[in-house]
């Protein structure tokens, strides 16, 4: 949000006919206000003045503050359900305290107080000297001189009025233009986010203990979890397996520190998230876990100072991102943030890991490397690991696992985490129209700059109508940019990409793309909404229920806001609403990750149904189990770069 008002002043001070974003700019500030307390607002517009200042000058660090404070104000009083007349007394204390102080910092600053009388006594000499110029009428260039004058002999008062007065009258406009705006953000859920402790002073969250523990979301009519019964200790490496929405996240959660709505946790110390020696979870969606700029940077970011420091390079060895320190992390493939997410839990040297799905975006190889990392973690550095997952191999090494379904703890039975083999091999017809071609393709990140990187060289591809297409490689091979291309999000540096004879410029929607981490791609509040939205205006309820039926999601989830769904739900979601709108190439992603083995068995057989009525299907995966029942015809990538382009399987009828 601070990035948000520093980019939207920048560009009304330099833009002509901008100006009116300077307005837009508190409203970045009224949001963090609103959602936060009031020391994440002061920290916010200080990194955001700083930046101001850096960025474009005093001018435009003096405009971010002031929209800082509008808005922050506006914010604050609504967050504290405050109206009009709380919000105006609170400027009518803000405004004069702020005008004093501006007042005796002048008159401590001596040499900046004359800089600042000296530029205001030449702008005024300057604008009499105009007004003399133009004819204006008689006596408006003295009367102007005789009051400079007068205002800079008592420049205190005119200083710390103008101050005061201009943040009093700023509010109010500030009140009447953010109110509506903030009132709708409101209505909005904030997802609940994972917090630490504040009294962390006796960091020791093992051994834990669980009993009849369950919990309920706010707003839910369900409870996520009842009657857990829990205990890890030191040195253990356990698994948390589960249908998607069984309430493995939730349990993990708890783990890391979150309160049960019913039973009790019990541990010697407290969880210590984020702390040494303490608690270290790995998301689903590890880009949300990575800040840094660079992959070194990432690792140690929110470490606190002192002698203690990881050694980074052994680290990133230790997860498969070996001498890539230096690389942009927006380079990076999902496989490789959630490497890196987990490079950084272990800087925190935790006595507990918890690992959600970390393994789900990483190729097959570099997930057995993983797991055989973590696997290793309790016997090498006595601390416990615990790892959800969906992969039967990822059990194998665990001391334990424990097994739930719908928010149950159940007797674990591995036979249902077995995908299934008794689908045929799906349709190819060489004599099918064609549909997608890619010719010469290449891409490069950066280009012309000293970071420039080349992701495609040389890329080749005809997707015909009704085909079934699985692209493999490991993690920076190339796919995920493929991908975008595929679908016109991205345009090539070289080459072309047709879509039915015609370029893809300017056709983004007609290939439908599922994007690798499916949060990103939900919009709209709830999963009805968003389906709705994703297949375009005048859907109706019924192609909705219909798509939800299609992907396997119960109709009671329609009302569900997205923030509360599993990531194997919010993938179906995702999918749900491209089938909705019908396309005739659909290009997905690491479509299977995250879901479990039924959904995956779910989902393949809707794929193998759009090929079966012509829809033609890239799959772009690292994760081939069951897959070769949709896709016939299989491309292997590296380093951007076919090496291979086969098919699998005969012709049917």
């Amino acid at each position: 949000m601070s990035s948000f008002t520093v980019a939207l002043t920048v560009i009304g001070v330099l833009v002509p006919m901008a100006a009116i974003l300077q307005v837009v700019a508190a409203v970045p500030m009224s949001v963090v206000a609103l959602r936060h307390r009031t020391r994440a607002l002061v920290t916010a517009a200080m990194a955001a003045t700083l930046v101001g200042f850096v960025a474009a000058g005093t001018q435009t660090a003096i405009t971010v503050a002031s929209a800082a404070l509008l808005g922050g104000l506006v914010g604050r009083a609504k967050r504290k359900k405050q109206g009009l007349a709380g919000v105006m007394v609170t400027s009518m204390v803000v405004g004069p305290a702020l005008g004093a102080l501006m007042v005796l910092v002048l008159l401590v600053l001596v040499p900046l107080r004359e800089l600042f009388l000296g530029v205001l006594r030449n702008t005024l000499e300057g604008v009499s000297r105009l007004l003399e110029r133009i004819s204006a009428p008689q006596g408006a260039a003295d009367a102007l001189r005789t009051g400079s004058t007068a205002v800079l002999d008592n420049w205190w008062w005119w200083v710390g009025g103008s101050i005061a007065f201009g943040i009093v009258t700023g509010t109010l406009f500030a009140w009447l233009i953010l109110t509506a705006i903030l009132d709708r953000l409101y209505t909005i859920p904030t997802p609940e986010s994972l917090v630490s402790s504040a009294d962390e002073e006796n960091i020791e969250p093992l051994p834990v203990t669980l009993t009849s523990v369950g919990y309920r979301y706010s707003g839910s009519n369900t409870a996520a979890l009842t009657g857990v019964d829990l205990h890890i200790e030191p040195g253990e490496f356990v698994a948390i397996v589960g249908h998607n929405g069984s309430g493995k996240s939730t349990l993990t959660r708890i783990l890391a520190g979150t309160e049960p709505t019913e039973g009790t946790v019990s541990r010697p110390g407290a969880p210590g998230l984020g702390r040494y020696g303490g608690t270290a979870v790995v998301l689903q969606r590890p880009e949300s876990q990575i800040l840094g700029t660079r992959v070194a940077d990432d690792v140690v970011w929110g470490l606190p100072p002192g002698d203690t420091r990881p050694d980074v390079d052994a680290l990133l060895d230790e997860v498969g991102l070996g001498g890539m320190g230096a690389r942009d992390t927006a380079s990076l493939s999902g496989g490789e943030m959630q490497r890196l997410a987990v490079a950084a839990a272990l800087a925190r040297t935790p006595a507990l890991l918890i690992a959600d799905e970390a393994t789900a975006m990483i190729d097959a190889a570099g997930r057995e490397h993983l797991v055989s990392v973590l696997a290793e973690l309790p016997r090498r550095h006595g601390m416990s690991v615990v790892l959800v997952t969906h992969h039967v191999a990822e059990t194998v090494a665990a001391d334990r696992v424990v097994h739930l379904q719908g928010g149950f703890q159940v007797h674990h039975d591995s036979s249902w985490m077995n995908p299934r083999t008794e689908n045929p091999i799906a349709l190819h017809d060489n004599s099918s129209p064609r549909l997608l071609e890619l010719t010469g393709i290449e891409h490069t990140y950066n280009r012309r700059t000293p970071w420039a990187q080349t992701a495609l060289n040389g890329i080749d591809i005809t997707v015909k109508r009704g085909e079934g297409v699985l692209v493999l490689g490991g993690n920076g091979s190339g796919k995920s940019t493929l991908a975008w291309i595929m679908a016109g999000l991205t345009g090539p540096t070289k080459g072309t990409a047709l879509l039915g004879g015609k370029a893809m410029t300017g056709r983004v929607g007609e290939v439908g793309l599922a994007f690798q981490h499916s949060r990103l791609q939900l919009q709209r509040r709830t999963v009805s909404e968003d389906i709705a939205a994703a297949a375009g205006p005048e859907t109706g309820s019924a192609t909705v229920s219909a798509a939800m039926d299609a992907v396997g999601l119960d109709r009671s989830l329609a009302a569900r806001d997205i923030d509360s769904l599993s990531g194997g739900q919010m993938r179906r979601v995702v999918l749900a609403g491209l089938i909705a709108r019908r396309p005739s190439v659909l290009v997905l992603d690491e479509p299977l990750s995250g879901l479990d083995p039924p959904g995956r068995d779910e989902i393949i057989a809707v794929l193998a149904g759009l090929r079966e009525r012509g829809v033609a299907i890239v799959v772009i995966s690292h994760d081939v189990d069951g897959l070769d029942t949709v896709c016939s015809r299989t491309i292997t990538m590296a380093d951007g770069h076919i090496v291979s382009d086969s098919i699998l399987g005969s012709v049917h009828s």
